[in-house]
């Protein structure tokens, strides 16, 4: 089983007991983080886009990626520009898979204000 996530931005198929480097978190090293946004679901063959799902992580460590050089020339000008910088990001371990039902209740919800919510007109006299 698997699934295809969102996570800030970045799409990444994730297993059980898979090691990620995603995008910075700002959570602490040891902490619990739940991922709600699934693109996809594969269980056994079955493809699903609609599923409902959770998907839980530990944050390992937090890290740099290698050094990005950047650098600027303007050709017969004298000008040159070194930059560069590092890249941080976050090692997340996939503890869990599960199935949701929070986007159910929350589709209940939202229909039940709308037909709750009744405009009112005003007669001109």
């Amino acid at each position: 089983m698997y699934a295809i996530v969102d996570i800030k931005g970045k799409q990444f198929k994730v297993e059980k007991d898979q090691t990620l480097e995603v995008p910075k978190l700002n959570d602490k090293v040891g902490a619990k983080v739940e991922f709600s946004k699934v693109l996809l679901v594969n269980d056994n063959g079955k493809i699903s886009t609609s599923s409902p799902m959770k998907i839980t992580a530990e944050i390992i460590s937090h890290e740099l990626n290698n050094k990005v050089t950047v650098f600027k020339l303007k050709r017969r000008k004298g000008y040159q520009k070194k930059n560069g910088h590092k890249q941080p990001y976050t090692v997340v371990k996939i503890k869990n898979l599960k199935a949701s039902t929070a986007k159910k209740t929350e589709k209940k919800e939202a229909n039940e204000k709308k037909t709750t919510s009744k405009k009112t007109t005003k007669k001109k006299d």
